[in-house]
């Protein structure tokens, strides 16, 4: 059976009874193989004890898998239509929150908190992001506080091995979803498992998040200031990177990163991220000797 045959029938007559069509300029293509619906429930691990925040709920196709799966089910759309046949659809499930809202101007963990009433909740991600803000929302569910226990998420199958990779093909996207967990893909996604077919294949991606205190640095503001520094231009050494972002004189630069063991040379993508947290260490005991004070930028 292909996966344009193994979908939900709902999904094309959700639409006809809403007299609505995708809409491009949200990114709506909606998940419809039954096969990637339960791996990605499965992949959540999910039982009864859990709260669940769904990123994107559209038609309610796997929202109605995770409610049969989960404690509770908050359901996050940005689509006024879609929110007013979700609250119908799932009006006696009392289980199952729908929200109307923009994912990006929200506190994920204030809304679980506010929701579940816990103050300290343990909540699971389980979202079909549109690929537009792929980036966006990984930053603020991995900054979250407290963050998911994890997250599973479907997007584009080039950014997926993009988060996953290892050195030599190390991206800032790479470092910094790998600085928050543990990223793996658990199943690469045909676009024929969507309505409508996009242009490119995705991925079921799951991440385990860490709490801080086993973050690889423990100011992740400065951490990320060097990485952004050795990542500032994609083919230059990591001396002259380091030289130009964060003012260290060139003939330092060199000292500094041959005093920890990393070939002045290389490049950014050939770094580990142990290697990262023990640059920044380098960096800000320079910083401190020669009375510098370092500027704070945002991580992630």
């Amino acid at each position: 059976m292909s996966d344009r045959e193994d979908v939900s029938p709902g999904v094309k007559d959700i639409l006809q009874e809403l007299d609505l069509r995708p809409r491009k300029s949200l990114g709506q293509n909606f998940l419809t193989a039954t096969t990637y619906l339960q791996q990605a429930v499965a992949a959540a691990e999910i039982s009864k004890a859990d709260w669940v925040l769904e990123v994107g709920a559209g038609p309610g196709t796997l929202t109605t898998r995770l409610a049969g799966a989960a404690g509770g089910v908050i359901a996050v759309e940005l689509d006024q239509e879609f929110v007013s046949y979700l609250r119908r659809s799932f009006a006696q499930q009392s289980h199952v929150t729908v929200v109307h809202a923009d994912i990006l101007k929200t506190d994920m963990a204030d809304l679980v908190r506010r929701v579940s009433g816990q103050a300290q909740p343990r909540y699971k991600v389980v979202a079909n992001l549109p690929y537009y803000i792929t980036s966006a929302l990984l930053r603020r569910l991995l900054e979250a506080s407290p963050p998911p226990q994890l997250a599973v998420l479907m997007l584009q199958w080039e950014v997926a091995r993009r988060i996953v990779a290892s050195p030599p093909r190390m991206s800032l996207l790479a470092v910094s979803v790998q600085f928050y967990g543990r990223p793996r893909i658990v199943t690469k996604v045909p676009a024929g498992a969507f309505y409508p077919v996009p242009k490119v294949d995705s991925a079921l991606l799951r991440v385990d998040v860490s709490l801080p205190e086993a973050w690889p640095y423990p100011c992740r503001e400065r951490f990320f200031r060097v990485v952004r520094a050795g990542f500032s231009q994609r083919r230059k050494q990591l001396q002259n990177n380091l030289t130009r972002e964060l003012g260290l004189p060139k003939a330092e630069a060199i000292a500094l990163l041959e005093r920890i063991g990393i070939t002045p040379r290389r490049r950014a993508e050939t770094l580990s991220l142990a290697e990262w947290a023990i640059l920044t260490a380098a960096w800000e005991d320079w910083v401190q000797r020669n009375a510098h004070e370092p500027t704070a930028h945002p991580g992630g």
